[in-house]
């Protein structure tokens, strides 16, 4: 169900083990890289973290020299972006981790072309799913209704005998298995009710090029407001900055550069000043983390969840095309264990085990933001820890080239939490004083010292 990221990830791994699979799109997918309604996000910023890019690989491989030749820009981190955050800028070291900073519609429509050549996999376009098959102790199929024909007839079968939601952050699976009396997941959910609002622009002088490639400033406690510039594969730049409820960013052509004054330096609101606007501003506030625990005992077999269906993130995280990768190639590995049997118990726990480490990271960093709602807001003991030694590692993480390092590989979900524990980390995070880092936003690389 979807045929986004998540799903054709699915599709893909499950073409090596079914006769036929048959992905479901409410969409008509369009032929290359062009942004549909069935991605709300689509014309915001995303990135395709390092973690990310090794599923990919592993998945498709090849499919990073694809993006590289279909111009997708590959940032330097930090060495090619001015960052900021937690009260500080970054020092631009040379990068230990890379991003992927071109359009959503690109990536997907790479992606779709690779997947959906495998003469396994087949799609079903301009339908939507109204419906599971089935009863509590398992789903066998969906309800289908095409979407442009009459919405009072009477939905088809078809029959499955495993059914993938990757439907996206706005799944009605849960409604779907209550109807057919099954039990839904249990939900754990963190919303900061932020907004953002993007837009796409051409630089005028030069400023986010060469070394410069792209600026952010991320949000935290104590500076909720955020932006940045990302490049794109056509040399233009999407522009996005993001408040909290009550202030939600503008989409007026005025407002929209005015709101980037919010920003705690002057280096965003400079360049818009003279860059050209090619779009008008698109606005986005589903925003909350949810989790859905179809890992526990009493959920129907047959049924798997993926992607944002299964775990949704903020978005400011950039997350979402790394993890919908990671689930697929935790599914691929579960179904390839022979000392397991694959139930659909133990397949949903690996599925969601791939996507506990950026759930940490947005859900740890949104619980601490000012007005933040939900079931999982309050954090034990362990995570009242956790919070301590992450807020000594963000202080460190701008200036000192150990703990920066850590720090980025572990966001980017390329190593585990653990590398922040590392020896030489966790001596200077328990006993060394911050380094210095730049007091102005470093215009300029750092070269390593001859």
């Amino acid at each position: 169900m979807g045929g986004s990221l998540a799903g054709l990830f699915a599709a893909h791994v499950l073409a090596g083990y079914a006769d036929r699979v048959t992905v479901v799109e409410r969409d008509r997918l369009p032929d290359g890289a062009e942004p549909r309604p069935g991605v709300p996000q689509g014309r915001h910023p995303h990135v395709l973290l390092q973690g990310g890019q090794v599923a990919v690989e592993s998945l498709l491989p090849g499919f990073l020299a694809e993006l590289a030749e279909a111009g997708a820009p590959r940032l330097g981190m930090p060495s090619d972006m001015v960052l900021w955050q937690t009260g500080r800028w970054f020092r631009r070291l040379p990068a230990t981790t890379h991003i992927y900073t071109g359009s959503r519609a690109q990536l997907e429509g790479l992606v779709r072309r690779r997947v959906l050549a495998d003469p396994v996999i087949s799609v079903v376009q301009g339908t939507d799913v109204v419906g599971l098959l089935g009863d509590a102790s398992r789903v066998r199929g969906v309800l289908l209704r095409d979407r442009s024909g009459d919405t009072r007839a009477e939905p088809r079968s078809l029959e499955a005998d495993l059914v993938v939601d990757a439907s996206g952050s706005g799944t009605k699976a849960p409604r779907w298995l209550a109807a057919i009396g099954a039990e839904g997941p249990r939900e754990e959910t963190i919303d900061t009710g932020l907004a953002y609002a993007s837009r796409v622009y051409r630089g005028a002088n030069g400023v986010l090029d060469g070394e410069t490639r792209g600026y952010y400033a991320y949000p935290d406690p104590e500076q909720v407001h955020a932006g940045g510039a990302l490049p794109l594969e056509d040399g233009t730049h999407l522009v996005i900055v993001s408040g909290l409820r009550g202030d939600e960013p503008p989409t007026g052509d005025d407002e929209f550069v005015t709101y980037t004054k919010r920003l705690p330096h002057p280096p965003l609101h400079e360049w818009l000043d003279e860059a050209e606007p090619l779009t008008p501003a698109f606005g986005y506030r589903r925003t909350a983390n949810a989790r859905r625990r179809y890992d526990l005992p009493g959920h129907p077999a047959g049924f798997l969840a993926t992607g944002d269906a299964l775990c949704t993130f903020n978005p400011i995280y950039g997350q979402g095309m790394a993890v919908a990768a990671m689930n697929a190639v935790a599914l691929r590995d579960a179904l390839a264990d022979r000392r397991r049997t694959p139930t659909t118990r133990r397949v949903q726990q690996a599925v969601l085990a791939s996507s506990r480490q950026a759930w940490d990271i947005s859900a740890g960093a949104d619980r601490k933001m000012p007005g933040a709602t939900g079931t999982a807001v309050n954090g034990g003991p362990a995570d009242r820890v956790a919070d301590w030694y992450m807020s000594r590692v963000q202080e460190r993480a701008p200036g000192d080239p150990v703990v920066g390092r850590a720090f980025r590989a572990v966001l980017t979900l390329s190593e585990p939490v653990s590398a922040l524990f590392a020896p030489a980390v966790a001596r200077a995070v328990l006993f060394g004083p911050p380094a210095q880092s730049p007091a102005e936003p470093p215009a300029t690389q750092e070269r390593p010292e001859a």
